[in-house]
């Protein structure tokens, strides 16, 4: 190599080095490294989102699935639970609002089904406390599902002889397995497999490639904005409730939240906080569907939540992160029975 053709190179990687040096961070770009401090507020997504009040068993797990998707269990044999909660569609149904039996919209929007038995409670405003008793209240909500009682319900089921052997295979050791309560065991418990692992979960047990550099940009932005506060834990979110307004008060005020429950005066506008596993999917936001974008979603929560008005730049950085939230749906779990079955096996 020639002396001149040396000292070009040299100059080069000289001058590139002295830029490094005299160029400011801030100009460079935000950094993709990721803090492992930052990830001790987080952990991966279990296997099965089980509790001790609903042993999982085969048979009663394939009940709740062949009850999820049956629409027996409305009044006007229309609607089944996974016509709110699309599983094919990451559990929800793209809708502001869901439509009842008789045509009557929900007041409020319908969430996702997928990882939510690992949540503090269920609805918005949390007044179930588990899938089991959440997975009962729509059937007989007249907005809903629209049956008149628990008792027309097991009507209805016991008159399918495939039902009450699938009720016995599910609850061996019930004197009378065929009743409401077991319906809600039943659907729980299928439910507490609807888990969707992903690429933030293979990012969180060591891989560092499962996330993308702009992925890992926008966790360490998440992060500084101050949204893991209460969007932490294994869902990112789902863990407790807040207020909706906490720093910059929400305009829409005509959904007290919690308060319709507790009957506290300062539970006004307070909601369950939503977990951000699968958020990228499960469009519209808010507990009354409001907002069409994840985008808006982020600079709302930022400026009612935090008090801060974050940049295009930042919300584009956090958005990414969102979507390495996205997991997989487990296709062959929530295969529904085929036609005209009733008790799957």
């Amino acid at each position: 190599m020639s002396s001149r053709r040396v000292l070009r190179r040299s100059t080069v990687l000289c001058s590139a080095a002295l830029v490094a040096v005299l160029v400011p961070a801030c100009q460079r770009g935000p950094s993709a490294k990721v803090d492992q401090a930052s990830l001790a507020a987080f952990s991966p997504l279990a296997a099965a989102l089980e509790s001790p009040a609903n042993p999982l068993t085969d048979a009663k797990v394939n009940l709740g699935r062949t009850l999820y998707y049956d629409t027996r269990l409305s009044l006007n044999n229309n609607e089944s639970c996974n016509t709110c909660h699309n599983l094919a569609a990451y559990g929800v149904d793209g809708r502001r609002f869901s439509v009842g039996t008789k045509g009557q919209l929900g007041g409020r929007n319908s969430p996702t089904v997928y990882n939510a038995a690992g949540q503090i409670a269920q609805f918005w405003d949390g007044r179930a406390a588990t899938v089991e008793e959440q997975a009962k209240g729509p059937v007989l909500n007249p907005v809903e599902m629209g049956m008149p009682s628990a008792a027309a319900v097991i009507a209805r089921l016991k008159a399918v002889p495939a039902y009450r052997a699938a009720f016995r295979a599910a609850f061996p050791d019930a004197r009378d397995p065929m009743t409401y309560d077991n319906v809600g065991l039943a659907i729980g418990a299928f439910e507490r497999k609807l888990v969707t692992p992903g690429a933030w979960d293979r990012f969180l047990d060591g891989d560092t490639t499962a996330l993308t550099p702009e992925e890992r940009i926008g966790f360490n932005t998440f992060v500084a904005t101050g949204c893991q506060a209460c969007h932490n834990g294994m869902l990112v979110g789902g863990g407790m409730y807040q207020k909706l307004g906490a720093v910059e008060p929400w305009p829409d005020k005509s959904d007290i939240g919690r308060a319709a429950i507790t009957h506290e005066a300062s539970d006004t506008l307070v909601f369950k906080v939503p977990m951000l596993r699968n958020v990228a999917r499960t469009a519209p936001y808010f507990h009354n569907g409001s907002v069409a974008t994840l985008p808006q979603a982020v600079a709302l929560m930022a400026k009612h939540q935090l008090g801060k008005t974050l940049s295009p730049e930042d919300v584009n950085r956090i958005v990414a992160y969102l979507n390495a939230l996205t997991g997989e749906v487990p296709a062959s779990y929530i295969a529904a029975p085929a036609a005209g079955q009733t008790a799957g096996s």
